[in-house]
């Protein structure tokens, strides 16, 4: 038995540049939603006449491969792809681009399909595979029309060939994509031996940028995971170096360029104001106390060769960044899936989130925004109390929030790191983002978490 599900998307923008988005590097990466275990083994030759394409997915103990042959591509108008081997019995989708009459255009997503196992496997499993199509593409053109709004907006500044550091990390996998989908060219900064589309830097020392040349811009991700492990002395000193001597190795290479780059957006985070109980804070405010603060401090310090090279510095200070793939969000899933979740301490403390879409979204409009610069606080508009976050994540995963974890027994298993991540208060405002027209895609915490969790 076939099932048909078929779903438009009126556009914001003409349908020949909706077709460009989904013909370049990234879109497939843009496309698959962050709460699956699906990664890409091969990404052929895009959406073109005969690419094949193979992707793993991880289903509970189950690991799954995915091969699906494009054919059927008319530029700027339809492609499909139809299923050679994978979870389906039969799966068959058509990607059409029409104009609708006022300039913009209509995408429509036309599937057919069928549930593997016969009527056994229809009963058994079909209404929860349909639910999970209709999810998938509640995301997929949720995502697809922010994408293309936001590269939109900045139409008259062009494009640029943006260098990253940290590019596998959290957020430069969600930045990468989301930039080359909108006709920019991005060169990773890697320290092993460089491969196609990309250049080897030392974060350690002075390295020779020459390779770098032509550039327009270089985002700086890189630094050691702050919650990787209990901190100790040696620990501490690794957080540090990865994020201030790389960052002055990084600065301090390309002022010694000829033709240096015109803008560095540096990361930075809201730890650098400390526990501030509920103070509002601004990019005005002044540094708080305590190793996070001080770190920060020197990082943003760090940057100075740049800035005096007369390079646009960006110091994008970001709040608690929400994914289900890795973070705070991530290692909360499981818990509080299990309905052991609850608030931490007393859940008066402020926590100043973004979401990951958000998080790269701000980086990208910091690239094209000229008129910012200094420190920038990537937070969402809406900061809230750690027992808000309690009961916003609970209501969206359908499960009660009554094991809390007081003060004590987070100090017992995280040691200082305890205070500095989960007990401080920061309540944090984007200011600068407000100011210069950044438009939210998920500016309060439910619609944010059931975005990211498939919960729409």
């Amino acid at each position: 038995m076939v099932t048909t599900y078929e779903r438009q998307l009126h556009l914001p923008v003409s349908a020949k540049e909706a077709f460009d988005w989904h013909e370049r590097s990234g879109a497939l990466d843009r496309l698959i939603p962050p709460w699956e275990s699906v990664s890409v083994l091969n990404r052929g030759d895009g959406i073109r006449e005969g690419s094949v394409v193979e992707l793993a997915q991880r289903l509970g103990p189950l690991r799954l491969k995915w091969v699906a042959k494009h054919h059927g591509y008319e530029p700027g108008h339809a492609f499909r792809d139809t299923q050679v081997s994978g979870p389906f019995a039969a799966w068959d989708h058509l990607h059409q681009f029409q104009a609708n009459g006022d300039g913009n255009g209509v995408l429509t997503d036309h599937i057919e399909y069928q549930v593997p196992g016969g009527l056994i496997g229809r009963l058994l499993g079909g209404g929860f595979i349909n639910r999970k199509v209709q999810t998938m593409f509640t995301y997929r053109h949720n995502t697809t029309k922010d994408d293309l709004a936001a590269h939109a907006k900045y139409k008259d500044v062009g494009t640029m060939h943006v260098a990253v550091t940290g590019a596998s990390g959290l957020v430069g996998s969600t930045l990468v994509p989301l930039l080359t989908t909108g006709g920019h060219t991005v060169t990773k900064l890697v320290r092993r031996e460089a491969a196609e589309g990309e250049a080897s830097w030392d974060p350690h020392s002075t390295f020779d940028a020459s390779s770098l040349d032509g550039i327009d811009a270089v985002v700086s991700l890189a630094g050691e995971n702050i919650a990787a492990s209990r901190w100790s002395t040696k620990v501490k000193e690794r957080i540090r170096s990865s994020r201030v001597d790389g960052t002055r190795s990084l600065c301090e290479s390309l002022a010694k360029m000829k033709s240096p780059p015109k803008v560095l957006i540096c990361a930075s985070a809201i730890g650098f104001y400390g526990d501030r109980c509920d103070e509002e804070l601004n990019e005005e405010s002044s540094a708080g106390t305590g190793f996070l603060a001080e770190v920060a401090e020197e990082w943003e310090a760090a940057t100075k060769p740049a800035r005096d090279a007369g390079i646009r510095v960006v110091n994008l200070r970001f709040g608690v960044i929400l994914s289900p793939k890795d973070g705070a969000l991530a290692k909360m899933l499981l818990p509080f899936s299990l309905g052991g979740g609850g608030r931490v301490g007393s859940g008066k403390q402020y926590w100043s989130w973004i979401s990951i879409d958000d998080a790269a979204g701000a980086i990208h409009h910091a690239l094209m925004t000229d008129s910012l610069s200094g420190p920038v606080n990537a937070v969402s508009p809406n900061p809230v109390t750690n027992a808000e976050f309690t009961k916003s994540l609970g209501r969206v995963l359908r499960r009660p929030t009554v094991v809390p974890m007081p003060a004590f027994a987070a100090r017992l298993a995280l040691g200082e790191m305890a205070d500095a991540l989960l007990l401080a208060s920061t309540r944090v405002l984007p200011t600068e983002l407000n100011r210069t027209g950044y438009e939210f895609r998920q500016p309060t915490l439910e619609v944010a978490l059931r975005h990211l969790l498939g919960k729409a």
